[in-house]
């Protein structure tokens, strides 16, 4: 059976997360995966034994994505474009299929990824854009944007990040590297947009991250916290969780 990778974009706010949650054998809510499975098996002619969709990342509910990853096995051979339009032609429009790759056999969308890079928008309007509500995060108070950028540095590394991570968080270790984090100025837009890049990142890492940045910003924490909480690994310190809605996970990268 030929396998295939697909990179998918899609609006989360729609979702409840990727990952399909099922009560008695039966989808619970509308998710990502589920959205997928219900496509690729009716391109498929609906086979005896129902086709698995593997995704790279378990994006939360609200979270969208620019370049999710996922794999699955066909029963016949399709070109990489007839599955793209097939795919694309069956899915709701709240998602899309941008590109479609046949790739070995032993290629898992999950257990290959080499790092991930997401990126966080935060509008920073005096109110609520309600254009906006469901794709960015708000900030409306006061930022000093020289402090946020003399504080992400302090991401950079391999650090134990158990003061990042939210408590539904199953990983064996909480120790993780991240090789960037930086923050673009958006003046006409009234937005802020960090990006991440590391190895990997633990359940609302991002979110919580962006949720002290914001914080050392607006003066509420000392500009080098950051240091502070990687030493205390406490989760209630970092306090803030910035919203889903402002999260995109924008590309994963795999081993050549």
């Amino acid at each position: 059976m030929p396998r295939y990778k697909a990179i998918v974009s899609y609006d989360g706010s729609g979702f409840f997360g990727f990952q399909v949650q099922t009560k008695n054998g039966i989808e619970r809510q509308r998710t990502v995966q589920g959205e997928l499975t219900k496509a690729v098996n009716q391109m498929a002619k609906n086979p005896t034994e129902p086709i698995k969709v593997v995704g790279a990342s378990r994006t939360d509910t609200g979270v969208h994505a620019f370049g999710q990853v996922v794999h699955f096995d066909l029963p016949f051979d399709i070109n990489e474009n007839g599955v793209r339009k097939g795919l694309n032609t069956l899915l709701p429009r709240d998602m899309l299929i941008k590109q479609v790759d046949k790739v070995t056999p032993d290629f898992h969308a999950r257990f290959n990824t080499h790092a991930k890079r997401y990126i966080y928008r935060v509008s920073t309007q005096d109110f609520t854009d309600p254009f906006k509500r469901q794709y960015t995060g708000h900030f409306q108070w006061h930022l000093d944007i020289e402090r946020i950028k003399s504080a992400l540095p302090d991401l950079l590394g391999e650090h134990d990040f158990a003061s990042f991570a939210a408590s539904g968080n199953q990983t064996a270790t909480t120790i993780r590297t991240i090789t960037r984090a930086d923050v673009t100025i958006k003046p006409d837009d009234q937005e802020l947009v960090f990006t991440f890049e590391g190895n990997a990142f633990l359940y609302n890492q991002i979110r919580i991250m962006v949720g002290v940045l914001l914080e050392i910003g607006n003066g509420r924490r000392d500009v080098h916290d950051i240091l502070r909480l990687i030493t205390v690994k406490d989760r209630e310190q970092a306090r803030f969780t910035a919203p889903a809605s402002g999260l995109y996970l924008d590309q994963i990268y795999y081993n050549s």
